[in-house]
């Protein structure tokens, strides 16, 4: 491929990474051009620099790929920028949402080098390994569902645990497709390194298994929790919840509906209520009773045919009771809502509703970050975004189980 070629792709992927291509149909192309670029940027910008000094050096010296490799550089350090402001967003959210004195209530303050871009952990994004940290790897919390009904728990490696906090962590996939160790990894082994059991776990899925399978799966696992956490040094009685994408409406749903029965068959009596719920850019309205027009074509096109497997003109109730936007009450548990402003698989209009009804009808505490310039995902891998994210989630969490703690 040519250098002017190669440039031109860049600056097309750079440009959708700050301003990705609207519209209900181009949002799936427009997240996977744009997330990689954006969650990779300085590795892209580095690329492109090199790239660049090479053509400019030889005797095939190409003007226009050259302007164009200067755009892109000049993107891609606008993308960088705007992740490290994510930091700044979040504490900004903390502060909002929980009080300016929060950090006292921590164990300690976080330090500058806390805050910190970890450039290093960065330059291979997808080595994630933690040496602190134990992973217990396929543990069977549901025996009739296979594979789909295993979790894994983290743990830290050195260091025995009794009562500690329960972080139970729901992956997402569009409800069709994922499993447990492929997203919320950098959060896991940052909170298991500092203390936390982690739980990971697979959920059946659509199409083979119609919604509410999944929701159900997800109640299974808290009742797992509740019956065995403690042999892994957890405390049963202190689980948050989390997940991104469906895994993000699976962990708000679930949260707002502990005592739903017909969600727990079998298991009926079982507490399956949680303290705090951390989704991150969720779908929270499937039965587009917002009048978002993106959440109504979500509806009738994906959500109907694939995951519920029926319309909404026949069985509206199905939809709603799937919402979490209409499962709010003055009992819903703290909530923290992360939402990226440049998401195209889900409209930011849906985070920002959904916090409005918690705000306006719970009794706990709220946090919403919208973070600048995130797309979707940007928290599956090490990033500068993903880095200031969980450790964002570690204060609020913290912050959470030391109110939890003296309460």
């Amino acid at each position: 491929m040519s250098f002017l070629r190669r440039q031109v792709i860049t600056a097309a992927l750079t440009a959708n990474a700050i301003r990705p291509v609207p519209g209900f149909r181009a949002g799936i192309p427009a997240f996977f051009a744009g997330w990689l670029v954006g969650e990779l940027a300085p590795h892209v910008l580095a690329a492109t620099t090199a790239d660049a000094l090479v053509n400019a050096r030889s005797k095939k010296r190409d003007p226009r790929g050259l302007t164009l490799a200067a755009a892109s550089a000049a993107g891609l350090s606008y993308l960088v920028a705007q992740a490290r402001q994510v930091g700044t967003a979040a504490e900004d959210a903390l502060v909002e949402g929980l009080g300016a004195d929060y950090v006292e209530q921590l164990d300690s303050a976080p330090t500058p080098a806390d805050l910190a871009v970890p450039w290093r952990k960065l330059v291979y994004p997808f080595r994630m390994r933690e040496p602190r940290v134990t992973v217990h790897k396929d543990i069977a919390y549901d025996d009739e569902t296979g594979s789909r009904g295993l979790l894994d728990v983290y743990v830290p490696a050195d260091t025995p645990l009794e009562g500690a906090p329960v972080l139970l962590q729901v992956h997402g996939g569009g409800w069709t497709i994922g499993k447990k160790d492929q997203q919320g990894i950098p959060l896991m082994q940052h909170l298991a390194a500092k203390g936390w059991v982690c739980v990971a776990i697979n959920y059946r899925l659509a199409p083979r298994d119609p919604f509410p399978a999944h929701v159900i799966d997800v109640k299974k696992s808290i009742a797992w929790i509740r019956e065995h956490i403690a042999a892994y040094g957890g405390n049963p009685d202190y689980i948050a919840i989390t997940g991104g994408s469906a895994g993000g409406h699976l962990c708000a749903l679930a949260a707002l509906t502990p005592h739903r029965r017909e969600w727990q068959p079998g298991f009926e009596d079982v507490d399956t209520s949680v303290q705090v719920a951390v989704p991150h850019y969720g779908v929270y309205d499937f039965a587009g009773s917002t009048g978002l027009r993106s959440a109504e074509l979500m509806r009738d096109r994906f959500l109907g045919p694939r995951v519920l497997q029926r319309r909404w003109s026949e069985d509206p109730e199905a939809f709603e009771a799937a919402s979490p936007i209409l499962q709010v009450t003055e009992d819903a548990p703290d909530f923290f809502v992360l939402h990226g402003q440049r998401d195209t698989l889900v409209a930011v209009e849906q985070g920002r509703l959904f916090v409005e009804e918690l705000r306006r009808t719970s009794k706990r505490s709220v946090v919403y970050a919208e973070l600048p310039g995130a797309q979707h995902a940007f928290d599956v891998f090490p990033s500068i975004r993903s880095a200031h994210v969980v450790r964002a989630i570690d204060r609020y969490l913290h912050w959470h189980w030391n109110q939890y703690r003296k309460r």
